[in-house]
This record gives structure tokens, C-alpha cells and sequence, in this order.
């Protein structure tokens, strides 16, 4: 199988694409066929010549920790969740997320989803939930990986200067839900950097790993403001 990867040396360099051979199990996830090419001591491309191993990051490799994320044939998805088989027949091409600067390879500098919350200010101090609040609701919301899956399909979200994405969304709903005391603030927040911008795609639920029900968030949010 043919697995073509868009590769960049450093920051600011110019990217290239590089194929490789695959001839490992097909029934390898994305994960473990990019170890499959690394393995060896000398690493050569799809024409023999000599390369270097390809960047990648991961930590958990059960599709918790969200670090594999990459584009797979035009597709974010998790590195670990996605298998070779279902693409038998075709060949594979992988690229880093296009929304995030990139460091090595696959690798992107994702900070700027923890930054965004830092500089608002989005983050609950003292437990103190509403009396009727939806826990079930809010576990879900906390399984938030963020991988920035949700913002490379986000029509809307651009450079993370202005419009912060899904992601913020879901944590402004849990900061409010879980201080009431913070709830008109963080409303406000919200409608500054998500509610009053986004165009209602939904693209970000359907690409999310946890599927973490947004929609809801946002609901939450737009009803306690009105």
C-alpha cells in the first residue's frame, strides 16, 4: 500500500510531500503502521532512497489523549481510531491540521486552544453548581480531548485570533454550569468568542471523537442569556 505523508522539516519551511510502502497487517490502525514505518534503522521511501523517520506525536494510543490527530485522506481523524483496512485498495495520504502551525511533520503547536482559555478567563474557581444541574450533561462535555478536530472543520474558526471554536464553547458551558456565580460572565465571554459567530455547521460534532453533544452547550448557554 502506497502512504503518501505532506512533510515539514521546521516551522516555516517548505512542506513536500514523501511516499512510503506499506506492507505491514491490515488490520494496523493509521497509529501503528506510521511505528511500522519508523521501526527500522534505515528508513527509505517508496523509490529506496534514504529518509528520515516521520514526526508524529501520541501518548495514550486508546483514544484518549487526542495527540494523534491528523488529516487521513482528507479526513480529521485520530491516528489510533483510524485502521488501515478501510482504506484497502486505495492508498493513504496524511497531513497535520492545516488550522495549527506546524513543528515537525505531523506535528502541530495546538496551544492556542489552552491559551484562548487562559487569556478569557475561562475556568471555574469555586465549585458552586446550580441546584438542578445536568451532570450528565456536563460529564460529556468534559470529555473534551482538545485535539482540534472540531476546528479544523470549523468553517468559522480561522486563526484562534477571534472566533475560539468548539471547544471554548464546551468549556464556557461547564464553567457556567458549575459556578453560578460566573455564569453572567462567562456568558458574555462566550457570546464574544463563539455564540455570536458561529454559522451552525455542526461539523464539529460529526468530526468529534468523544462526541460530545455541543449543540447542547450551546443551547444551555443561549437560554440562560435570554
Amino acid at each position: 500500500m502506497k502512504v503518501s505523508v505532506l512533510r515539514q522539516q521546521f516551522p516555516g519551511s517548505s512542506p513536500y510531500w514523501e511516499s512510503f510502502a506499506y506492507d505491514g497487517p491490515e488490520d494496523n490502525s493509521v497509529a501503528g503502521m506510521l511505528d511500522y514505518i519508523n521501526y527500522h534503522d534505515d528508513i527509505v521511501d517508496i523509490d529506496g532512497r534514504r529518509t528520515t523517520r516521520i514526526g508524529w506525536e501520541c501518548s495514550c494510543l486508546q483514544g484518549i489523549c487526542g495527540a494523534c490527530a491528523m488529516v487521513i485522506n482528507g479526513k480529521p481523524a485520530l491516528a489510533c481510531e483510524t485502521f488501515v483496512r478501510e482504506f484497502r485498495g486505495k492508498g493513504i495520504a496524511i497531513r497535520p491540521l492545516q488550522k495549527f502551525p506546524v513543528i515537525h511533520d505531523l506535528v502541530v503547536d495546538r496551544s492556542s486552544i489552552h491559551e484562548n482559555l487562559r487569556q478569557a478567563n475561562v475556568c471555574i474557581g469555586a465549585y458552586m453548581p446550580a441546584p438542578d444541574a445536568d451532570h450528565a450533561h456536563q460529564y460529556a462535555a468534559a470529555k473534551c480531548l482538545k485535539c482540534g478536530l472540531c476546528l479544523e472543520v470549523c468553517p468559522n474558526y480561522v486563526d484562534g485570533k477571534s472566533f475560539f471554536g468548539a471547544a471554548f464553547a464546551n468549556d464556557c458551558y461547564l464553567v457556567a454550569s458549575r459556578n453560578r456565580f460566573k455564569a453572567k460572565e462567562i456568558r458574555r465571554i462566550y457570546a464574544d468568542h463563539f455564540g455570536n459567530s458561529c454559522s451552525k455547521s455542526l461539523s464539529c460534532m460529526e468530526v468529534c471523537p468523544m462526541k460530545i453533544p455541543t449543540l447542547a452547550s450551546m443551547a444551555s448557554l443561549n437560554r440562560d442569556k435570554t
